[in-house]
């Protein structure tokens, strides 16, 4: 089987919007583990998905805020949901 690290970045970006969210967002909000295991997702697939499951005011400004915590880049917002990627450092 092949690891995420061989996939091109577009092929992972195309299979995420097909699929469902990696990570959701609940009624806790935005905390310390749901970071971290942003992150790891990030580490282990560069790309992940994330669902808002809370109201926010702004929905692209909570992506942004999400990715600048994570050490991601935005790379789609739709709707309630918005995928990263894992940054090239």
């Amino acid at each position: 089987m092949v690891g995420s690290e061989d996939i091109p970045l577009k092929r992972l970006i195309k299979e995420a919007k097909a699929s469902h969210a990696d990570v959701r967002i609940g009624k806790k909000g935005v905390t310390e583990e749901v970071i971290k295991e942003i992150k790891r997702r990030l580490n282990e697939h560069k790309v992940v998905k994330v669902k808002i499951g809370i109201e926010v005011e702004d929905r692209r400004e909570f992506a942004r805020l999400i990715a600048e915590k994570a050490n991601a880049k935005l790379i789609e917002i739709r709707g309630y949901t918005f995928i990263l990627a894992k940054k090239n450092d």
